[in-house]
C-alpha cells in the first residue's frame, strides 16, 4: 500500500514538473507600433537551456537591451573579467546570435541599421523579399554603407543574408533553435511570421498582417493550418502577434493591421484547426504593435487589452508586455 502510494505521488511530481517545464524565454525590446522611437517592434527569444538569442524584428535594440538589462532579464549571462564590454554591450555583440526580419518597413528594421556601425558578424533571416528590401533600400550606401555579404559596391560582410524557403525548417546559426517561415499579408505587401521550434516546442512571432477577409488573402489561414497541430498537441508554448488599433477602425483604415475583434476572428480559425471548441484555452498570446496614440487621457494598450479580454471567448491568455519585461514559456 505504501509503495502504491509513493509511486502514485511520484508519478503526480513527475508530470507537474514535466508540465512546468519552460522551453523559451522572451524578451521585450520594443513593443509599440511606431511613432515613439526607442521602443519599436523587436523581442529576443532564446531556449532556457542556453544563452543565445535570436532577434525577432529589430526596430528597437540597444535601448530596449538597456532596458530590459535594468529590469534583470539577462541574470543568465556571465560577461567574461576579461571582456572590456558593458553587459549591454556583450549581450547585444555576443549573446544576440542573428535576427529574423519579417518585413522590410522601418519600424521593424531602424535599430538593426542604426546599430550595425557596432555589431557583430551575424546572420539575417528572411524571407528573399524582405532580403531585396534590405539589399537594395538600406544596406546600399546611399541609405546607410553595406554591412552584408552581398549587394551594391564595397561589401562590408558583417551580415550574411540566409533566405528562408517558405515554410521550410533553418538552423539558427549559434543556437540550438529552428526557424520557419510563412508570408503574411500586410496592406498587400509582403511580410511573414516565424515558427521557432527548440526539440518538440514551439513559439510562433507575427510580423504586421492584416485579417485575410480584408487583405484578400488566404495567408493567416495556412498559418493556422500549421499551427493547428501545434496547439492540439500542447507543443505551442505561446504566440506574439500585433493588435495595432482599437475596435471601431474602418476595414479602410487598417492599412494591413489588426484590432481586437479581427483578431479574435482569426483566433476562431485557429480553434478550428486546434481541436475545436476549447483547443486554445490557456494559450499565451503577447500582443505587440499598439500604435501609441498622442490624445491626452488615453490609455491606448489598457484599452486594446480590455477588448480583448472582454471579446475572449476562446479561453486564451491575453498578454501585454512592457519594454524590458522578459517572460518564460
Amino acid at each position: 500500500m505504501k509503495r502504491t502510494f509513493f509511486t502514485v505521488l511520484f508519478g503526480i511530481i513527475i508530470s507537474v514538473s514535466a508540465f512546468a517545464k519552460t522551453s523559451f524565454e522572451i524578451v521585450a525590446l520594443g513593443v509599440n507600433g511606431g511613432v515613439i522611437d526607442g521602443n519599436i517592434t523587436s523581442y529576443l527569444i532564446r531556449s532556457t537551456d542556453e544563452n543565445s538569442y535570436l532577434a525577432l524584428d529589430a526596430g528597437t535594440l540597444l535601448p530596449g537591451i538597456e532596458k530590459a538589462a535594468a529590469k534583470g532579464a539577462f541574470k543568465n549571462i556571465a560577461v567574461p573579467a576579461d571582456s572590456p564590454l558593458t553587459l549591454e554591450g556583450y549581450v547585444f555583440k555576443n549573446a544576440v546570435k542573428g535576427y529574423f526580419i519579417s518585413h522590410g518597413h522601418l519600424d521593424h528594421v531602424s535599430g538593426l541599421v542604426i546599430s550595425s556601425t557596432d555589431d557583430s558578424k551575424k546572420n539575417i533571416y528572411a524571407l528573399q523579399s524582405v532580403v531585396d528590401v534590405l539589399t537594395n533600400n538600406y544596406f546600399n550606401w546611399k541609405t546607410w554603407p553595406n554591412f552584408s555579404t552581398s549587394g551594391e559596391g564595397f561589401k562590408l560582410g558583417q551580415y550574411t543574408y540566409k533566405v528562408l524557403d517558405p515554410g521550410k525548417e533553418t538552423a539558427i546559426e549559434g543556437t540550438s533553435l529552428f526557424g520557419a517561415a510563412l508570408p503574411l499579408s500586410h496592406s498587400n505587401y509582403e511580410s511573414s511570421m516565424i515558427l521557432v521550434r527548440k526539440n518538440k516546442d514551439y513559439f510562433a512571432f507575427f510580423g504586421d498582417t492584416g485579417p485575410d477577409t480584408v487583405e484578400k488573402s488566404t495567408h493567416l489561414d495556412t498559418v493556422w493550418k500549421t499551427l493547428g497541430p501545434k496547439v492540439k498537441s500542447k507543443n505551442l508554448k505561446g504566440i506574439i502577434i500585433e493588435v495595432s488599433y482599437q475596435n471601431g477602425i474602418a476595414d479602410k483604415d487598417l492599412f494591413g493591421h489588426l484590432t481586437p475583434e479581427w483578431l479574435l476572428k482569426e483566433l476562431q480559425n485557429l480553434e478550428k484547426y486546434s481541436g475545436g471548441k476549447g483547443s486554445l484555452k490557456g494559450l499565451n498570446v503577447i500582443i505587440s504593435h499598439v500604435k501609441p496614440t498622442l490624445n491626452k487621457n488615453t490609455d491606448i494598450r489598457s484599452s486594446i487589452l480590455g477588448q480583448l479580454k472582454n471579446g475572449n471567448t476562446l479561453g486564451v491568455n491575453f498578454i501585454m508586455l512592457d519594454q524590458g519585461d522578459s517572460m518564460e514559456f
